[in-house]
């Protein structure tokens, strides 16, 4: 194998890692934007909210990386229960515009607590020895926490697929988000099931910004500074699709990463150009739901 290949193989395990991570961090907006309507802008703050809890217990605590992060999971879903419970639910019936600002401005309200609580420089989780350092595929040399990365992320995605299309739970979804009046009226609790679907997302967003923190560091500003990026995953994947917001994170992770190498000087605008010219082909994104 040549030099020229393996480097472009390594930076595509590379690209596919970071993919996984945008995967991560933007699936649980792709539930609660397309599947229950609601236009949620917090969502990468609690994407940053299940970081920081993640990097307190290791920190403070002294809990290991692999209990650290589910706990911070389960923080973060009772955070996002209550939230939903008190503020979201005044939301869901108003227009997009309301949904929006309501959002929006509790975004700022978390950036300045976690501001206050935790300072302004960069930090990320500590990883553990099993995830340093790196290993052999022939002639290729690949990051161990890459590895892992990609593989916890196909494992959340299988179990989501599986949640939402093969289970009570999921049917019971889909039909209160369909027709809550005809739900209500089979015995379905929409309340129940929209507090327990929003909390999911918040903890798949802190699956992500706790695994994800080495890529994309914690920081108080996370959850404005990475808005963008976790909207333009669900874009082009099209809304609701869960499959569509796999592909497009995967391909706008392998257009990101590849570019910033291969096309230095146009670095991170690469990827802006690639999502206007997938959306010009393509405006309702790659799986159309």
């Amino acid at each position: 194998m040549t030099s020229t290949l393996a480097t472009f193989l390594s930076l595509a395990v590379d690209g596919i890692a970071y993919g996984m991570m945008l995967f991560l961090i933007s699936v649980g907006l792709t539930i609660t934007l397309g599947v229950m309507r609601v236009v949620n802008l917090t969502h990468s703050a609690f994407a940053m909210i299940g970081g920081y809890i993640a990097l307190w217990f290791i920190q403070r605590a002294g809990v290991h990386f692999f209990l650290a992060v589910p706990l911070a999971v389960l923080a973060t879903m009772a955070i996002g229960a209550l939230l939903e419970r008190t503020l979201y639910r005044w939301v869901y019936g108003t227009h997009g515009l309301g949904q929006l600002l309501m959002t929006i401005g509790l975004t700022f309200i978390i950036t300045a607590i976690v501001k206050n609580l935790a300072g302004t420089q960069l930090q990320s989780l500590p990883l553990p020895p099993s995830l340093q350092g790196n290993f052999s595929v022939g002639p290729l040399t690949l990051s161990v926490y890459r590895a892992f990365l990609i593989g916890a992320s196909a494992v959340v995605a299988f179990a989501l697929w599986l949640g939402i299309e093969r289970t009570a739970f999921g049917a019971r979804l889909r039909a209160a988000v369909d027709n809550q009046r005809m739900a209500r009226c089979v015995g379905i609790n929409v309340p129940a099931v929209f507090s327990a679907t929003f909390a999911i997302g918040c903890g798949l967003a802190a699956v992500g910004g706790a695994l994800g923190s080495p890529m994309l560091p914690l920081e108080p500003y996370y959850g404005l500074k990475y808005l963008v990026i976790v909207m333009i995953v669900v874009a082009v994947g099209g809304l609701g699709s869960l499959r569509g917001s796999l592909y497009a994170a995967l391909l706008l992770g392998l257009i990101d990463t590849l570019g910033r190498y291969y096309l230095p000087a146009l670095g991170a605008f690469v990827i802006y150009l690639a999502v206007l010219a997938i959306l010009l082909v393509r405006p309702r994104g790659l799986v159309a739901n």
